[in-house]
């Protein structure tokens, strides 16, 4: 056999040399450009909520004081918080954000009661009960479809079937927290069925044959092996589903939300609105301090979402070292 000639692989040697490190520097580019512009756009939300403090009434803290503008910005969102009825006779209508809160709040809470428990027993019984073959291709076919869908559509179908009922005023929900929570679940329906498949997929089928050995039922093995393996993915799914819910504004304005209300919700057949909404009302309304206003709602609902995603996060990291323990 003939010897490889010297020098006649050099090149793709060459290149395999360069390739690697010229990767790692395109996805560090690529990952810096990421946090700069979200730097760059939180930079902005914070800058628009320090200003017009004049229109707004606050006072203007010492120049260089880097702690006494953080406790001004505290402040004014402690303010939005807290407030319902407007403080300034300048502005014509609340800038507070508490009644958007406790409705954001509900909304979060029936898509959770709603969405989660259907979405994993959808993706249970898909991954675990149903042969393969063209019926589940099907619906899988479907269920990515619905995963891209506009959120805008989701909010005519709720109009359609919640808020009127197809013209049957008995069974109409009208523009109450069960219109809102349904059509919300609709839409992240998708999301939670694709990510608890993928996080069942990922558990090993090593584990289900050793439990059916053992002489487990199929339900046995599902709920004391798959699911505990599994839940740390679905978690993160449930994080995702809801990080993109308390953020969506077109459906909720579809479907009857209220872009300003005085009433706090106490049931979920009162009427309601939702911090996106109120925060779309601000940002829209041709006067200076509603566009500050407007930048503390955004930052309340940064807040709220990293709180939860905070404690959902570390309830999955609680449940996985369980399942490892």
């Amino acid at each position: 056999m003939s010897r490889p000639q010297p020098g006649r692989y050099q090149s793709r040697r060459l290149v395999r040399r360069l390739a690697g490190p010229l990767l790692a520097m395109t996805c560090l580019l690529a990952t810096l450009s990421g946090v700069v512009v979200l730097a760059v756009v939180l930079g902005a939300v914070v800058t628009a909520a320090m200003s017009h403090r004049a229109e707004l009434g606050r006072p203007e803290p010492s120049k260089g004081a880097p702690v006494a503008e953080a406790r001004e910005l505290l402040g004014f969102l402690g303010t939005l918080t807290g407030q319902i009825q407007p403080s300034d006779p300048n502005l014509d209508h609340d800038y507070g954000y508490r009644v958007g809160i406790v409705g954001s709040l509900w909304l979060m809470g029936l898509v959770t009661v709603i969405a989660i428990p259907i979405g994993i027993g959808s993706a249970v019984f898909l991954e675990e009960y149903t042969p393969r073959g063209w019926i589940r291709r099907a619906i899988q076919t479907n269920i990515a479809n619905l995963a891209g869908v506009p959120s805008v559509v989701y909010g005519l179908l709720g109009l359609a079937v919640f808020r009127d009922a197809f013209g049957n005023p008995k069974l109409a929900l009208g523009a109450t927290l069960w219109t809102g929570g349904l059509t919300l679940s609709l839409l992240v329906l998708p999301l939670v069925v694709m990510a608890t498949q993928e996080a069942l997929r990922m558990v090993p089928n090593s584990l289900r044959q050793a439990a059916l050995a053992l002489g487990a039922t199929r339900w046995q093995v599902v709920r004391d092996h798959v699911l505990p393996a599994a839940l740390p993915g679905i978690m993160t799914g449930t994080i995702l589903a809801l990080s993109r819910a308390i953020g969506e504004t077109a459906p909720l304005i579809v479907v009857g939300a209220a872009t300003s209300l005085l009433v706090v919700p106490r049931t979920p057949s009162d009427s309601y609105t939702a911090l996106p909404v109120q925060i779309y009302t601000d940002a829209m309304d041709s006067k200076d301090p509603y566009h500050t206003v407007a930048a503390g709602g955004i930052l309340i609902l940064l807040a709220l979402l990293l709180m939860m995603n905070a404690t959902a996060i570390l309830l999955r990291n609680r449940f996985a070292h369980q399942t490892r323990g």
